[in-house]
């Protein structure tokens, strides 16, 4: 009896032991995909504004690589999150900045997950080289977002974020702030509880 009793108990304690070593895993995406949309605001554009426009400098150097405004892109970058607070992708860029500048980036992408799962807060650090031919060639571009995802469903968290984003632009660069919104789809079901049964 004494020792079905001392059986039992460390049966439990076993359980209740594994279980936990279990829950205290953070989880990982594996493998993801994740489509963004961005818009942002130029935070250089007064310097379009403080130039002598008619100048033959001006004409010549400046107004050709000047941008709007405002910008928007749009990004594709499929990963890998190996650790549960680091994942790395590549992908594809496309940014409109000026009529003249439809710009196709490759990006190499590390992400840093705080808290992963359900509500996962993230920063993004993004290097892109342009690939494509347009008012300007060469540039390049880097990027740091910093945003939340939230759970959708077993396999799609929708994220939203702040950007800050960096263009060189053959003799000018330029600099925008503004928001993105994305889908991260990922091979892992039970990354969040929408897939744990």
């Amino acid at each position: 009896m004494i020792r079905n009793l001392f059986a039992l108990v460390f049966l439990i304690f076993s359980v209740s032991v594994f279980s936990q070593v279990d829950s205290g895993k953070k989880p990982k995406m594996n493998f993801y995909v994740n489509p963004t949309l961005n818009v942002g605001y130029n935070l250089g554009n007064q310097i379009k504004d403080n130039q002598n426009k008619d100048s033959q400098y001006y004409q010549q150097y400046v107004a050709p690589y000047l941008p709007n405004k405002i910008t928007f892109g749009m990004s594709v970058v499929g990963g890998y999150n190996f650790l549960p607070n680091f994942a790395i992708g590549t992908g594809l860029k496309y940014s409109y900045i000026d009529p003249n500048f439809h710009l196709m980036y490759w990006l190499i992408q590390p992400k840093f997950i705080f808290n992963p799962g359900d509500e996962a807060f993230f920063i993004d650090v993004t290097y892109g080289k342009q690939f494509n031919k347009s008012a300007v060639s060469n540039s390049d571009f880097w990027s740091l977002k910093a945003g939340l995802q939230v759970a959708y469903s077993k396999r799609l968290s929708q994220e939203g974020g702040l950007v800050l984003e960096g263009f060189q632009l053959g003799n000018s660069n330029a600099t925008f702030i503004g928001i993105s919104y994305g889908i991260t789809i990922f091979s892992n079901k039970n990354y969040t509880v929408e897939g744990i049964e």
